[in-house]
């Protein structure tokens, strides 16, 4: 009788043995790795860069936790119905991961490579960004389009978290033209930009998003942890 076999790049395991990314778990990855590096090679099959994994992991911090958002109270309000289940908690507030919070930075993605792709020569200063990030903002202007990853309901003067990662990527080497584009977007006129930027980074866009629901998670189990510590849930 043969064994049964699944095709995969992933994980494998046998009786004996727990292969990952074609390396043995305990000793080649295990206190070798971090979760950051993980992730990054288990998306893109290829291990980051000393720089590629400082922005990587810099992302996850910075969306690990915003405050009560609709994420952290769905998962609060869950735990409150649910005590006796802290996963189903946890995927409340996975799924309330969207277009407005977690799931721009997918939108934003696809609107940075789907500008970059329209030009056959990258622009190489900032009269030549300027201009490229004109045409694409006045475009999805006149398609009734916003344009995805610029402005916030809360940090209303500029998000915080911002300046720090791209002076991370600076550093680090990472600084590429999505970036740069990105930068020339958000320094546009508002006799041009308008109103069109009022909504809060490969070709994984769908991943990009997944990233910032892997980053929240520990924050939306911190956050059931707290509602239990604060009484804020019922006893079970």
């Amino acid at each position: 009788m043969t064994d049964l076999q699944f095709p995969t790049s992933l994980g494998i395991s046998t009786p004996d043995t727990i292969t990952l990314l074609g390396r043995d778990l305990p000793s080649q990855l295990l206190g070798k790795i971090s979760f950051g590096e993980l992730a990054y090679q288990l998306i893109t099959l290829r291990p980051p860069s000393r720089g590629q994994a400082h922005v990587f992991e810099a992302v996850l911090v910075a969306l690990a936790d915003h405050g009560f958002t609709p994420t952290a109270i769905a998962a609060r309000l869950t735990y409150l119905s649910a005590p006796d289940a802290i996963q189903g908690a946890l995927a409340a507030g996975l799924l309330g991961g969207g277009s407005r919070f977690l799931g721009v930075s997918e939108d934003t993605g696809e609107f940075l490579a789907e500008t970059l792709a329209t030009v056959d020569t990258l622009p190489v200063d900032d009269p030549g960004w300027d201009a490229l990030a004109t045409a694409a903002v006045e475009g999805r202007r006149d398609a009734g389009a916003y344009v995805p990853g610029l402005g916030h309901h809360l940090h209303k003067s500029g998000d915080p978290r911002t300046a720090v990662i791209i002076e991370i990527a600076r550093e680090e080497g990472q600084y590429g033209p999505h970036l740069a584009l990105f930068e020339a977007v958000a320094v546009l006129p508002l006799d041009i930009a308008d109103l069109t930027l009022i909504d809060p980074l490969g070709p994984h866009h769908a991943a990009i998003a997944m990233l910032g629901a892997d980053g929240r998670a520990a924050a939306t189990v911190a956050a059931v942890l707290e509602s239990e510590r604060l009484a804020l849930a019922l006893p079970h």
